[in-house]
């Protein structure tokens, strides 16, 4: 559910980005510099609350945010500048930020409990709660205005958490750490090799984020401007991605039973290289979105394994240095298209989506012998 709930708040969020720029009279680009606010504020509380979990626990932790991320979510809308907007989702991205690494951290263990790799499913649940916040925001975005909507969401968020919440807090995980004498948490710190294992899978999941960030910003472009597909076609584009990859990450646990960590990485990879140089050099549309199906089928499973490593590795802290990583994937994915696509064009930019993918699964096979099972 909280999973589901971090999808949901943050398509409903995005689904009112237009009328919210609408409503601050901001520009393309300064509302672009306002964004940067999500950004900035995720990546500096995720390392932060990677220590604040292994002192209170994961589930503390997840339901605070829990409660903060739905309250921050009806801020943006009480904006009417561009600045306002900045600093207001500077405590939305802190938000965000925040129940990601709770939320990672608390699954690891709950993973290591159960003894099977369920990772891939709480993603699944992101995506679905993605998939139904967008599609809700579509269908109010007509008749309420974004306060309300957004107002609405907080609502729905609490309530949840309200029901949810009491559960995790009954069950904690994690325990804060003893102290020693000098004040300093007596906890395991990784080992040197474990740390850079770590960042490996790190840039794993930076080189699968890419993917997913260029496909939302540019993904309908390029079937509408390259390929001629109709307004509303191209709009299927990235819609499609997200149910294949939903899809995936429903199946990925059995993908993993079967295949094994490195095997599932490397499949993943090299699926999601051969999709994408569909997607992005097919000469029509279907074949286009075909190219798009199969790249979400082979990035889904990529990331929560990325995730879940590192956090099997290094606790909390490595959950956070992995999302933060993956996180600036994201981050990254967008301008460099643009840039690329200035400079040659934007079939060929996308392209750079499957070379990361490959990257990622040359990666994992050379993570091979850091996999405790396969």
């Amino acid at each position: 559910m909280f999973f589901a709930l971090d999808g949901f708040l943050f398509a409903g969020w995005v689904v009112r980005i237009p009328a919210i720029k609408q409503q601050t009279g901001a520009s393309a680009s300064t509302l672009g510099l306002a964004l940067l606010g999500v950004s900035a504020g995720a990546v500096i509380t995720m390392m932060l609350t990677g220590r604040l979990c292994r002192r209170f626990g994961s589930h503390p932790v997840a339901v605070v945010c829990g409660v903060l991320l739905p309250l921050s979510i009806a801020l943006p809308a009480r904006t009417h500048s561009a600045l306002s907007l900045g600093l207001v989702l500077l405590v939305f991205g802190a938000a965000y930020g925040g129940m990601n690494v709770a939320m990672n951290s608390a699954a690891v263990d709950l993973v290591a409990a159960l003894r099977r790799p369920v990772m891939p499913s709480f993603h699944a649940a992101f995506s679905l709660g993605g998939m139904i916040g967008a599609g809700l925001g579509g269908l109010v975005a007509g008749g309420l205005s974004p306060s309300a909507h957004l107002l609405g969401l907080t609502g729905i968020g609490l309530l949840v958490t309200a029901f949810t919440g009491p559960v995790l807090l009954r069950y904690p995980s994690l325990k804060p750490a003893p102290a020693t004498a000098d004040g300093a948490e007596a906890a395991h710190r990784p080992s040197g090799r474990a740390r850079r294992v770590v960042l490996l899978f790190g840039v794993i999941a930076l080189c699968t984020a890419y993917g997913e960030g260029a496909l939302a910003d540019w993904g309908a472009l390029h079937l509408e401007q390259d390929l001629h597909a109709r307004p509303g076609v191209a709009a299927a584009g990235y819609s499609l991605f997200a149910l294949a990859m939903t899809a995936g990450r429903l199946t990925g646990t059995a993908l993993l039973e079967r295949l094994g960590q490195t095997r599932t990485l490397v499949a993943g990879g090299g699926t999601a290289a051969a999709g994408m140089l569909l997607g992005s050099l097919a000469p029509t549309t279907w074949l286009a979105l075909l190219g798009f199906a199969v790249t979400g089928l082979g990035l889904a499973n990529i990331f929560p394994v990325a995730v879940g490593r590192a956090g099997e590795l290094a606790g909390p802290g490595g959950v956070a240095a992995a999302s933060t990583l993956g996180y600036g994937g994201m981050l990254l994915g967008p301008p460099a298209i643009g840039f690329l696509a200035d400079w040659f064009s934007l079939p060929v930019a996308l392209t750079t989506v499957a070379l990361l993918a490959l990257a990622a699964a040359a990666l994992g096979y050379g993570a091979r012998n850091a996999a405790s099972h396969e």
